[in-house]
């Protein structure tokens, strides 16, 4: 079986004092294996890497291995300078990982073919899996469909964080079978699992882990009237750590459990007042 399933975190990376809070992190990391996780993606866009230094990035990933002990971590690369992204993908190859997560190109907005080059090409590189991060949202350019069945083809494109929000293109890849598909959009996960997905990497289950582990147990058992009951129970959560941009509702929720620091790098800024007085009522709730 595939380990690109279940409930995966996509962390966020703690912040003390403007530095990166370590011993907050490995606390995040260890709260969630025992809430029953099924891995870890570290670096990708809740985690904020783009605020990061090299050297940071480097540090983060170390300090969620340790504490993930074992638990399939895979680590987020990003960019648009091909000769960078490419050294990056070598130099993961050291590290014990279990995939590489890759978004498209970022601003640049390359062409199908151009995403093709790019992705292929650094899954040449890799020995570790790849799983495509589609978020058009963020890059500004959409994998098509055509273009995502193609890099199905390549041996170690394994699985794709589908964040496209197109329903058709979620139904088309699990049809198709190729690729594992982990929802991304946390309010696109219950019905990606329901029309077969595999699994999620959902910033949402920053909170409340174990009631997301239960959701994606009750319909990988085929559990339905389960599976729905706890979603919707999940709903008005998910709705307001979504309400502004990732990954200050999170980080607002886990600060109001203790967890974290209430703390962004510039250009981010936390969560409003407002935001953080619903978050602590869906909490308490």
């Amino acid at each position: 079986m595939s380990i690109f399933s279940g409930i995966w975190i996509p962390l966020v990376t703690p912040f003390t004092a403007g530095a990166v809070d370590h011993r907050a992190l490995a606390a995040l990391v260890e709260r969630y294996r025992d809430a029953g996780v099924a891995g870890f993606a570290a670096l990708g866009t809740t985690g904020e890497p783009a605020a990061l230094s090299g050297e940071e990035q480097d540090a983060v990933l170390a300090t969620v291995l340790r504490a993930a002990e074992g638990l399939p971590v895979v680590a987020g690369v990003a960019g648009n300078r091909a000769s960078a992204l490419r050294e990056r993908v070598l130099r993961l190859n050291d590290e014990p990982i279990a995939g590489v997560l890759i978004s498209a190109p970022y601003y640049i907005r390359p062409s199908q073919a151009g995403l093709l080059e790019h992705f292929s090409t650094l899954a040449d590189a890799s020995a570790k899996p790849i799983v495509i991060y589609d978020i058009p949202y963020r890059t500004g350019v959409r994998i098509e469909l055509d273009t995502l069945l193609t890099l199905a083809g390549h041996p170690r494109i394994q699985a794709i964080k589908d964040c496209a929000g197109s329903p058709e293109t979620t139904l088309a890849l699990i049809l198709d079978g190729r690729l594992r598909v982990l929802a991304g959009n946390d309010d696109a996960m219950f019905a990606s699992l329901c029309m077969g997905g595999a699994g999620a990497i959902a910033a949402g289950a920053h909170v409340r882990t174990e009631r997301f582990v239960a959701m994606y147990q009750a319909l990988a058992r085929g559990d339905l009237a389960e599976g729905r009951a706890i979603y919707h129970e999940l709903t008005p959560l998910l709705r307001a750590l979504a309400s502004e941009p990732n990954p200050a509702p999170v980080k607002a929720a886990l600060a109001a459990q203790g967890w974290v620091e209430n703390e962004l790098r510039s250009p981010m800024t936390p969560a409003s007042e407002a935001l953080t007085r619903v978050l602590a009522d869906r909490l308490a709730a």
